[in-house]
């Protein structure tokens, strides 16, 4: 893939983040006693990204979706929650899909991210609140989050075996992730080599 191509395909998937994220917070949530509190729909395109391309080029895609979802409608406070999901929900999205490898399918990292969604969101509740009974409603949210989780997992592995552009991204993304791995060794035994007396 040419730096073009990424570049556009990078601005692609910020703008149907931005997209997503504007039609989601323009659906009321049916638990109103948590505040901020969103199901995470652009997660979709969040994780779309992590399966498709390397860290630098995926926080790229978060960060431009909360700047621009902020810029287009949004304040203060909805940055600060869709900041705080956002970020927690990538971070554990990649870990699990780093430390689990094959073992965890796409639907579980979905699942881990739309907890972590919910979660983020109420921890920034509490402080507002200045009261950590807001995280009392955790078990309900996070159930909530894995039933969307799920349904966004199953969507984007979807979308992933279905668009062509996904599917070379993320082949490209696989193929030189695999020679990196190849290269690692070789480069471990030609130190250990050059550092011997």
């Amino acid at each position: 893939m040419t730096r073009t191509q990424k570049l556009i395909y990078i601005a692609l998937l910020s703008a149907q983040a931005v997209i997503l994220g504007i039609a989601e917070r323009s659906i009321p949530f049916p638990f109103a006693f948590a505040p901020g509190a969103k199901l995470g729909v652009a997660n979709l395109i969040i994780i779309i990204a992590i399966y498709t391309l390397p860290f630098k080029d995926s926080i790229k895609v978060v960060i431009m979706r909360l700047l621009m979802t902020t810029l287009l409608g949004g304040t203060l406070s909805t940055l600060m929650y869709s900041t705080a999901g956002a970020l927690l929900s990538y971070t554990g999205m990649l870990l699990v899909k780093f430390l689990g490898g094959r073992r965890i399918s796409i639907i579980g990292v979905s699942a881990t991210g739309g907890i972590l969604h919910n979660l983020g969101q109420l921890i920034v509740a509490s402080l507002i609140a200045q009261t950590w009974t807001v995280l009392l409603y955790l078990p309900v949210l996070s159930f909530m989050g894995i039933l969307s989780g799920i349904a966004i997992g199953i969507a984007a592995n979807f979308m992933m075996e279905h668009v062509s552009t996904i599917q070379r991204f993320k082949k490209a993304h696989e193929e030189k992730k695999q020679l990196k791995d190849r290269s690692a060794p070789l480069h471990t035994a030609v130190s250990d080599e050059c550092s011997k007396p």
